[in-house]
């Protein structure tokens, strides 16, 4: 069973510059939690997109080209980018209220369709034929990411199309909890919109998480949590994040060019750091074991870090609960959202056997 390959990972042990704090849940404390996440309302702002799979075997190379060829014995069709955001919010038991651009194309009406059998808003969803609906499609044979082929446009929204989304956003601001600005660097998220949204979200006191790409970094102000990865750190400020030291050193500047509450820096296997406005540092070892495939981990991360708010958790707690969720789909092969069974089962286990 998936739980069981995880109980090797129960316990979170956090390492701050005085010390080891442990961070433990009551069981009382994570009920509460958990119970919270229904019926939260969040919304997704960014590049939506389709993730279609090809499963199959490998038995030969092509006699065209030194290449595999793989037997397709099944497909599927996901919704990925930032409707994975909304995949993962929804099995969480919120609801997600994804805005972005689809194309006037059959993706995109696939798309429009997928959403619609999810019972998710779909108001959001902004049609702009200047460009194709975002499409992965990825090929997987005997368990292994072989290659992926991504069909996209990259240019920045025109105006209108911005303000058809910030429209959008104002139509519901009012009935949601937080919002999620996820970028993919696919022209959606730019900069005079991110300004807009994050200043209409702050003017309703709603919670702010980003999952940000290179482009637009240091546009964020003033949010709740910036949750960039290693990679995104090392080329934004031009340095290596090689030990304890300058990962703390970037936490700390991003704290202070940002203005963020928190910057929750995620380092692949060597774990998480948080950075608090307030001065807090925190340091979590990696949740991830037995790693079939890391694509899509950042979605959940940032999807149950921002649930886990909503529902009340204060930032560290959110952090926990976010780590564990990013190591359970680290153990999937594709994109998949968390399993909310094997989550509450696994921060359950954590609550029982270290709680206070």
């Amino acid at each position: 069973m998936l739980v069981l390959a995880f109980l090797a990972i129960l316990t979170t042990i956090f390492h701050t510059k005085k010390g080891t704090l442990l961070v433990t849940f009551s069981p009382d404390r994570l009920q509460s939690i958990f119970e919270q996440f229904s019926g939260k309302t969040i919304a997704v702002i960014g590049d939506l997109m389709l993730d279609r799979y090809y499963w199959g075997s490998i038995a030969r190379l092509s006699p065209e080209a030194p290449v595999p060829v793989v037997e397709v014995e099944s497909e599927s069709v996901r919704l990925g980018g930032a409707a994975n955001v909304a995949n993962n919010i929804a099995s969480l038991g919120g609801t997600p209220f994804l805005i972005g651009v689809v194309g006037k194309d059959d993706d995109g009406k696939r798309l429009r369709s997928i959403v619609h059998e999810n019972r998710f808003p779909a108001e959001g969803l902004v049609e702009d034929p200047t460009r194709p609906t975002t499409v992965k499609t990825r090929v997987i044979a005997h368990h292994q990411h072989v290659v992926r082929v991504d069909k996209e446009i990259k240019e920045d929204l025109n105006e209108e199309v911005q303000g058809r989304i910030l429209e959008a956003l104002k139509s519901r601001i009012g009935s949601i909890d937080a919002v999620i600005l996820e970028d993919y660097n696919k022209g959606v998220i730019v900069k005079g919109l991110i300004a807009e949204v994050i200043a209409l979200a702050r003017k309703n006191n709603k919670i702010i998480a980003v999952d940000p790409k290179f482009h637009n970094f240091f546009e964020y102000k003033n949010v709740t949590v910036f949750k960039p990865n290693r990679k995104e750190t090392e080329e934004a400020l031009s340095c290596r994040l090689n030990d304890v030291h300058s990962v703390e050193q970037a936490g700390h500047t991003l704290v202070e060019r940002l203005e963020a509450e928190n910057v929750l820096l995620t380092l692949g296997e060597r774990g998480m750091s948080l950075f608090e406005r307030k001065g807090g540092v925190t340091h979590v070892p990696t949740m991830a074991r037995n790693v079939a495939d890391v694509s899509g981990a950042g979605d959940t991360v940032v999807s149950t870090l921002t649930m886990a708010l909503a529902a009340g958790a204060d930032v560290r707690e959110a952090s926990t609960l976010a780590n564990v969720a990013g190591g359970i789909v680290c153990g999937e092969v594709g994109i998949v959202p968390v399993n909310p069974s094997v989550l509450r089962e696994t921060a359950l286990h954590l609550a029982n056997g270290r709680g206070a």
